[in-house]
């Protein structure tokens, strides 16, 4: 899958160290586009709404716990619907493909950008790209209209269907050419973004009037910049099924320990918020937070402690966590994506072995992996607003002339992020920032490491002292990127 990207980002600067990195406009390469009254002037359903259209200079602050003499820092382009759009509703030729794995609110975000081309735009034309990037060019499309994907957030998974890989620039780009598409909805996680803006960059060089809107999905809100992905919520919701089912197994057995698997591939979110949310739970492993197993401070001697203590225990740990103590496996899958060992399995047999052969303890373990019962299911409340929202931004933005973004939401505001911004590292947890330490008092856990990078106080070596925990929205304090690794509340 060749997706390398040489993505230009346009950087505004102004007074007191204010930055924009904003978005690329159909404007920057059609000098004399022509533009069009908002079709949303006439529509009955926000004739009520005062300053419904956004302000050009509208921009949302990445960074907003500042001190007093702090510059003013990154801002990206607010979200929303402008008073010219750039396409007449009568030449728009949308499609939408979904990417990547399952992710509760796919269907949500794809019939939410039909009805609002639909209902705010007059738009008819909509078309679904079956099977993901590779459905470009070996499959037929979809016709999606507001009676086809009326229900459809009722349900789990795509209705258009996806796949992982199966990126290939021209291929797609000539699709899009030869069916006259005008606007392209792409949704998925890094790996497609960073697909989407090798499509973005092919289709300015051949002078294309397309706009090229990416919604991120990834149910590991493992997308940087942005305050969560669609399908976070729905996913920790569901894990409490899981965790609620392995607490009353390990509660009704003599030492019963229940351990359950959840998604995380490189980074613990579902696994830690779970965790805070269920509070049944007496340890939390996840990938960014190595532990070990044997010895003073290890795995065992904690899980050898609660027992004694409370007489049962609830374990969950992320799917990519402990897997430098596994064999390593040097296969990828259709996206790139490392295979992962089932650290489920592994550690549960390894607790097995440990109390049946040394510490002569009788346990009884349960193991839960709920993965795909998560992934399947439809989003909830709460996602489908976010999923709404997500989308109707996407629309505003491709209606406006924006190309090359992704709709995101920051601190709370919905924002127009460039490409390049989510595609150049992954969120993670950081286990100095107060998060981290919520967790750890939940669970009164130790924090695990590995015994080489201990001191004498069984304290990490390269841990940053209390003093210097993050604040809650995680800042690298430098006024141009600012530090994405985290996501708090």
């Amino acid at each position: 899958m060749d997706s390398q990207s040489n993505y230009q980002m346009k950087v505004v600067t102004g007074e007191f160290g204010y930055i924009l990195q904003d978005v690329p406009h159909l404007a920057d390469y059609f000098p004399d586009l022509p533009t069009y009254p908002n079709p949303l002037r006439s529509n009955p359903a926000y004739s009520v709404v005062k300053q419904y259209f956004v302000d050009m200079d509208d921009s949302v602050p990445q960074k907003i716990v500042v001190h007093r003499d702090t510059p003013r820092g990154v801002h990206f382009r607010r979200a929303g619907p402008r008073q010219k759009v750039c396409f007449a509703s009568e030449e728009v030729n949308a499609c939408i493909v979904t990417c990547g794995g399952l992710c509760p609110g796919l269907n949500t975000v794809i019939r939410e950008i039909v009805h609002s081309l639909d209902y705010m735009y007059g738009v008819n034309e909509v078309l679904g790209i079956d099977g993901g990037y590779r459905g470009f060019y070996s499959k037929n499309t979809i016709p999606l209209t507001p009676k086809t994907v009326d229900d459809i957030h009722k349900r789990g998974g795509t209705i258009i269907g996806t796949s992982r890989g199966g990126h290939d620039t021209m291929k797609i780009v000539d699709s899009i050419q030869d069916r006259g598409i005008n606007q392209v909805y792409i949704i998925g996680g890094d790996g497609t973004q960073k697909g989407a803006a090798v499509i973005y960059e092919e289709i300015r060089k051949r002078g294309l009037k397309v706009a090229v809107a990416g919604i991120p999905k990834t149910i590991d809100n493992d997308i940087l910049v942005i305050d969560k992905s669609f399908g976070f919520d729905t996913a920790v919701e569901e894990a409490q099924r899981a965790i609620n089912a392995a607490h009353v197994e390990a509660q009704s057995a003599e030492n019963g320990i229940g351990v359950v698997k959840l998604m995380g591939r490189y980074c613990g979110f579902i696994a830690m918020y779970a965790t805070l949310a269920s509070r049944d739970v007496d340890c939390c492993l996840i990938p960014e937070s190595p532990f070990y197993l044997e010895g003073q401070g290890g795995l065992f001697e904690y899980i050898e402690k609660t027992l004694k203590e409370n007489g049962h225990m609830v374990i969950v740990i992320a799917e990519g966590a402990g897997q430098e103590l596994l064999a390593a496996k040097d296969e990828q899958d259709a996206s790139g994506n490392k295979l992962l060992q089932d650290v489920g399995l592994w550690i549960s047999q390894k607790i097995k072995d440990h109390f049946s052969k040394e510490a002569k303890l009788p346990i009884t373990l349960k193991y839960i992996d709920p993965t795909y019962m998560i992934r399947a299911i439809p989003s909830n409340a709460s996602d489908n607003v976010y999923c709404t929202l997500l989308a109707q931004s996407a629309v505003h933005g491709a209606m406006a002339g924006y190309t090359g973004f992704i709709s995101g939401l920051v601190n709370g505001r919905h924002t127009y992020i460039p490409f390049n911004r989510i595609t150049e590292g992954q969120n993670k947890v950081v286990i100095t920032d107060r998060m981290w330490a919520r967790l750890l008092s939940s669970t009164n856990q130790p924090s695990f490491g590995e015994p080489k990078d201990l001191n004498d106080d069984g304290v990490r070596k390269d841990d940053a002292p209390p003093t210097q925990m993050l604040d809650d929205a995680g800042s690298s304090g430098d006024g141009k990127t600012g530090n994405n690794n985290t996501i708090t509340k």
